[in-house]
């Protein structure tokens, strides 16, 4: 996974992106099952775009994320399914999110490619942050 390519009819890449995004106001409503929904939603439209989901972390005011994705497709265009299709569907199923926020996300994210730091290190900060935020 660390230096493994990977390609399309095209290009020979590896496009790993760390990116964190907040819901409006940086409220605490990623919990519980709304947090399960939301993972099972991240994994599942990854799944579907050909992105390579390397970690996932759910806090309560953010979301981390570790994804490899082909330049073709984009990491802009990733993160605007991701925060579209579990905005509408939390939403849709969840009803008190309606009434706490008017929109699920902020309209901005972080994103950083992966290249500086090993991949490892990164990784190992993404799975740290639940218990760095306990306590």
């Amino acid at each position: 996974m660390d230096n493994k390519y990977k390609s399309n009819k095209n290009i020979v890449y590896s496009c790993k992106y760390h990116v964190v995004w907040c819901p409006k106001y940086r409220r605490k409503v990623l919990v519980d099952d709304v947090a399960n929904s939301l993972k099972e939603l991240i994994i599942e439209i990854c799944n579907i775009n050909q992105a390579e989901l390397i970690e996932l972390e759910i806090m309560p005011d953010h979301v981390h994320l570790l994804v490899d994705v082909d330049p073709q497709f984009g990491i802009h265009k990733l993160i605007k399914l991701i925060k579209g299709r579990t905005s509408r569907e939390l939403r849709s199923k969840y009803p008190f999110l309606k009434t706490k926020l008017p929109t699920l996300w902020t309209n901005s994210y972080f994103v950083s490619t992966v290249g500086g730091a090993p991949l490892s290190v990164i990784k190992q900060y993404i799975e740290n942050q639940k218990t760095s935020q306990r306590g």
